[in-house]
């Protein structure tokens, strides 16, 4: 074993008792980085004296290396990730700050002081208040997702509304067509039969007979010479229609 390998194992027996479960072997696939040597995970998160031991951190950062062959007298491979609510953009700032710190410390095992940086920065830029903060925006989006607007749709809901809905549809058409149109459709639709009790053809049948009654009258003068001969006339016929039918009985 050389002495650089040497080092390294040393270093990384130092992080798993100082982390304990914060620290994680990972496979290379995983790391992002592109190497086959070992790849450890480092779990950050905010250092905050108020926060309990029990409490979910509000930000978690996965700090990812593997050492090169001459490490420490190379800086490691470093990669960083968001576990819990850090931006994008946060982690390239991050990335950078541990690189150019790991290149000034070159010579002497670093991790362990890239991670306390990592802490500080988190904490100043992931702070109580700024996570509080990022709580409640979370909690918001949360909130206009999940909280329903309007009453719940039942059957009798939608029925009642279908129907209310059908008949303002009515109301609509019928006001847009014209009222000719309208009775029209509406005479169309009666057949002869439902016209005929409907009313309008004895009224229509009333009217005639009381024109053709009046007409009659206006013809009829009851004191005109020609309608007293007529009666008279009529009156001689019945008699004489009276006496021939009783006279074949007499004989008999």
């Amino acid at each position: 074993m050389t002495e650089y390998k040497q080092e390294q194992e040393m270093e990384i027996e130092a992080l798993e008792s100082i982390l304990a479960d914060e620290f994680k072997e990972i496979h290379s696939s995983e790391s992002g980085l592109n190497t086959s040597n070992r790849c450890f995970q480092i779990t950050v998160i905010p250092q905050d004296d108020d926060l309990e031991e029990s409490s979910i951190p509000p930000v978690q950062l996965g700090l990812i290396f593997s050492h090169t062959e001459n490490y420490p007298d190379e800086v490691p491979l470093l990669e960083v990730r968001s576990i819990k609510g850090i931006h994008v953009g946060d982690l390239t700032i991050l990335k950078e700050k541990l690189e150019q710190e790991a290149s000034e410390s070159l010579g002497m095992a670093m991790m362990y002081t890239l991670v306390s940086s990592a802490k500080d920065w988190l904490s100043e830029h992931y702070g109580q208040d700024d996570a509080a903060d990022l709580a409640e925006e979370e909690a918001a989006k949360e909130d206009e997702v999940i909280v329903p607007h309007g009453e719940p749709v039942t059957l009798e809901t939608f029925l009642a509304w279908r129907e209310r809905y059908e008949a303002e549809l009515a109301l609509e058409k019928a006001k847009l067509m014209p009222e000719s149109a309208l009775t029209t459709t509406k005479e169309k639709k009666l057949t002869g039969r439902q016209w005929f009790e409907s009313g309008r053809a004895r009224g229509t049948v009333v009217a005639a007979d009381q024109e053709s009654e009046e007409e009659d009258d206006d013809d009829i003068d009851f004191e005109d010479e020609d309608f007293e001969d007529d009666e008279e006339d009529m009156l001689e016929h019945y008699l004489a229609e009276k006496s021939d039918s009783s006279a074949p009985a007499s004989r008999a």
